[in-house]
């Protein structure tokens, strides 16, 4: 859509400022991927340093080929959008915490056993690009004429809990090993969940 005013940089910072401010749907949708983005990150963070370990000892190309299952993720795309489209979001968006909270489980189960892993991987992919469909179908609804600067304060947060994520699954490799990087996944797993149970009353 073409901008309905001509304004410049500095006035659009302060704007997208103020639609954080102004659009709470916005900031919770933010968190909410943020968090899947955090889990995510933390696994792949530390995926590799468990797939060239001592049980596995796969070298570089081999475990470049685990993020082909990843391509599962994509399955679930439209699949998202058609539950959004039909009012839906609210319990698949619960669907996706869940099945991120059991990769994690399955995870953990794979620092031993690679069929673990590889259903681990799919899992997670699945619900976190399906958590972050359903959120982008709900932010767009709410500014169409201000969509970029809604997109900017939705993926501020969004890669905010990336980062965040793959710092803390360094320093829990070193401190507690694959188990800890599995637990700080499901952790944000379910602080999702935690966030998801407190909005009742919020679209």
């Amino acid at each position: 859509m073409p901008p309905s005013a001509p304004e410049g940089y500095i006035a659009l910072l302060r704007s997208t400022v103020a639609i954080a401010g102004q659009e709470p749907l916005v900031v919770r949708r933010g968190i909410y991927g943020g968090l899947g983005f955090a889990a995510f990150s933390a696994f792949w963070t530390s995926a590799a340093l468990l797939l060239a370990g001592p049980h596995y000892g796969y070298d570089a190309a081999v475990i470049g080929l685990f993020s082909l299952f990843g391509v599962a993720g994509m399955l679930m795309a439209n699949v998202a959008g058609r539950l959004a489209d039909r009012g839906r979001a609210r319990p698949a968006r619960l669907a996706m915490f869940l099945i991120m909270l059991a990769s994690f489980g399955l995870l953990a189960l794979g620092e031993t056993r690679l069929a673990a892993f590889i259903a681990g991987v799919v899992l997670l992919d699945l619900a976190v690009q399906g958590a972050h469909i359903l959120n982008q179908g709900e932010i767009y609804a709410v500014r169409p004429e201000a969509r970029s600067r809604v997109t900017s304060v939705y993926m501020t947060l969004y890669f905010a809990g990336g980062a965040l994520g793959s710092a803390l699954s360094a320093v829990l490799w070193d401190a507690g090993g694959w188990r800890a990087v599995c637990a700080l996944g499901a952790g944000a797993a379910a602080l999702g969940l935690l966030v998801w149970a407190g909005a009742r009353r919020m679209t």
